[in-house]
């Protein structure tokens, strides 16, 4: 006889949140790794703050982080779109990494840059994929020598994307250069591009004169597309504080 499934229903408690340099969930890379510029805090909540929870773990260089996809949907379908497959293919849900899943449930893989137990406990995180505010159930230390599988079948997705080219115009070299943090924002957003976020169905369109704008820490990143010889080149127009900074 099958268990019921009110009577296998299980409730999950955050450990704390995500705080980084991805306000929107546009632009953020679809896997964790791919941006290493990407700067993240994760600030434990009470009663998960206490140093003796963490004792240890800054021995280890990364981390396994449980989270919610918190902005997504609250719902799911057995097939889903993968960007990587060009979003007109279709594979089951289990068959990918989506946001739509039945319990909205992610695993990221970050690097662990430092340990703050001044004022609680706050992780210093690179590398980072998650949104600002992304609540973090579970917390686990990294073991290579259990966990890479060099030789593993990685399905659709056998290696890491291609990546394209980013240029600056001159007006957003300005804008950088008159920042505290303009190398590593200059880093973050190459980075960033150079996986060209905008929708798959985007991707292969020749306008060039269509302006995105994806969100990092707290700029709004302008660009647009060139295409030639089959070749894609995004340019960043202009780098601009948000309204609401000023």
């Amino acid at each position: 006889m099958e268990p019921s499934p009110d009577s296998e229903r299980f409730s999950l408690t955050p450990i704390g949140h995500v705080i980084s340099d991805y306000p929107d969930k546009f632009g953020i890379p679809r896997q964790p790794g791919l941006a290493p510029a990407a700067n993240a805090r994760l600030v434990l909540t009470k009663p998960y703050n206490d140093p003796l929870a963490v004792r240890g773990l800054e021995a280890f260089s990364h981390l396994w982080l449980t989270f919610i996809f918190h902005q997504s949907p609250d719902r799911w379908s057995p097939l889903v779109r993968p960007p990587r497959l060009g979003g007109n293919r279709k594979v089951g849900v289990f068959a990918s990494r989506s946001t739509h899943r039945p319990n909205r449930l992610g695993l990221s893989l970050v690097s662990l840059a430092g340990i703050d137990t001044q004022h609680g406990v706050t992780l210093q995180l690179q590398g980072c994929d998650l949104v600002s505010g992304t609540p973090v159930v579970d917390i686990k230390p990294y073991l290579p020598w259990a966990e890479s599988r060099p030789d593993a079948q990685a399905g659709f997705a056998p290696q890491a994307p291609a990546l394209i080219n980013v240029i600056f115009h001159p007006t957003a070299l300005d804008a950088l250069a008159k920042r505290d943090d303009g190398a590593t924002l200059y880093a973050l957003i190459e980075q960033v591009l150079s996986q060209d976020p905008r929708p798959a169905y985007k991707q292969k369109e020749t306008e060039t004169d269509r302006l995105y704008g994806v969100r990092l820490r707290d700029v709004d990143v302008k660009f647009h597309a060139h295409q030639k010889d089959e070749a894609t080149t995004l340019e960043v127009m202009a780098i601009d504080i948000y309204p609401s900074q000023h």
